[in-house]
């Protein structure tokens, strides 16, 4: 019973938390004169010194104490009897741990909000160095049309600026204090939950005691935050593998973010890239964990609600090493702008070009410039070229009107500054949408 009632063995990562809530919950007992101002004097100082204690690895941890709350709240006791025990006045472990939560949880997001800003510098710096090196785009993993390496950094900066809005929602919408909500109910003592909201930073207490101590909705949506975040950090790192390969060869990592084998002196691996992919279920799994825990729970609180933790410290702590790793691989990495501008010519890339100039210059419909660019396509193809092998002659054998101008926008080069719209991967446009990040991330 007590291997699996005891919790302490997880949820002494709260003690922060737990101990900056007994001050708040102190504050206020004296200040509407449930405890005495010397009583609340001594519980300041002595969870000062037991603050001091944890944080220099000298704290006695007893699993027969249960949890957090109650080591914290036994070595107080111990050390000044009475007053120790009135600490816990007007409240229960149950609005006192739905608090921690929150404060850690609300902790975690802002640190990982500046990890993400982070990532998304880097990329914004390799954009600005990139606005214009051009590169092969894909869909389906096929070529499709030429884009710029500026431009891709780009789409992981607007993804990730996603998972810092769902971040910062998330934050908002936890930032009610519990305390005060005791078991259940409330409590029958005059407690000032305005108060300690305030001074604990949040918006305003919740409103409705039940829910109060019963809702761990807030972990559920942060848990599921982390999760799209892996996800785009999971998509960027499968990139960073295949273009690592030395049949893309699109980019270089040095020592520092990759490792050698053990018996092939050749290999050097993108490991970091391959651990922060791998890494992404475990995110997901806590999430689902999560949800899973709270999917049966009738009102109010129920002991499954400790199941909780693991899965948020996990996935934070997860969360946080996958930011780093994310952002030095960006920062380290060395695109091949040659490779990169051959790449970018395969496949025809420059047909949708080739189908948009004989609607613009020969008025053609749409879906007829692309059967007669899917012609020239398979003519080509035959003659093992690209579009811009073919002559003039036979190009006009399809299409009689084409002129010497067509081979103008059949360049890699001319493709992409012709995508100048707005949100298009024109260089020009690259440039201008990173440092509007720049100034937004300063």
């Amino acid at each position: 019973m007590q291997d699996i009632n005891a919790s302490i063995g997880f949820d002494r990562k709260m003690w922060r938390q737990d101990i900056r809530g007994s001050l708040a919950h102190a504050a206020m007992l004296a200040h509407v004169g449930i405890i005495t101002a010397e009583d609340e004097r001594a519980i300041r100082e002595w969870l000062a010194g037991i603050a001091a204690r944890i944080e220099a690895g000298d704290f006695p941890w007893d699993e027969a104490l249960e949890d957090i709350h109650m080591n914290i709240e036994a070595r107080l006791t111990e050390a000044i009897g009475e007053a120790g025990k009135r600490l816990h006045t007007g409240r229960s472990r149950n609005d006192q741990v739905a608090l921690d939560v929150r404060l850690w949880v609300r902790d975690a997001i802002d640190g990982l909000t500046g990890q993400i800003e982070d990532v998304m510098r880097a990329l914004v710096e390799q954009a600005e160095a990139h606005a214009a090196t051009v590169m092969p785009g894909f869909t389906h993993l096929q070529p499709a049309q030429p884009t710029t390496f500026g431009h891709h950094m780009l789409a992981y900066v607007e993804m990730l600026s996603r998972d810092r809005g769902r971040l910062a929602d998330c934050r908002r919408r936890l930032n009610e204090s519990p305390l005060g909500a005791a078991a259940l109910c409330g409590t029958g003592f005059p407690v000032d939950r305005h108060m300690t909201a305030r001074d604990l930073g949040f918006d305003q207490p919740t409103r409705n005691s039940l829910d109060a101590v019963a809702s761990r909705d807030f972990a559920a949506e942060f848990l599921f935050a982390c999760a799209m975040c892996a996800t785009h950090l999971s998509r960027f790192a499968e990139e960073v593998v295949i273009w690592t390969t030395p049949y893309f060869g699109f980019v270089k990592l040095s020592d520092a973010f990759t490792t050698g084998s053990s018996i092939m002196p050749q290999k050097r691996n993108p490991d970091a890239a391959e651990l922060v992919r791998g890494k992404t279920g475990r995110v997901m799994g806590a999430l689902i964990g999560m949800l899973t825990v709270l999917k049966g729970l009738p009102m109010a609180y129920g002991k499954d609600m400790q199941e909780d933790k693991e899965g948020v410290f996990d996935a934070a702590e997860t969360m946080t090493l996958c930011l780093a790793a994310t952002a030095g691989m960006v920062r380290d990495m060395q695109p091949d702008a040659a490779r990169l501008r051959e790449a970018a010519g395969a496949g025809f890339s420059t047909a949708t070009d080739l189908a948009d100039w004989l609607v613009r210059e020969l008025r053609m419909p749409f879906r007829d410039a692309h059967h007669v660019t899917g012609r020239l396509v398979a003519r080509a193809e035959a003659k093992g070229s690209d579009l811009a092998g073919l002559s003039l002659a036979e190009m006009q054998a399809e299409e009689p009107r084409i002129t010497e101008g067509v081979f103008g926008v059949l360049t890699v080069e001319a493709s992409v500054a012709s995508r100048a719209c707005y949100g298009g991967t024109a260089p020009e446009n690259v440039r201008r949408m990173a440092a509007e990040w720049r100034e937004r991330l300063a």
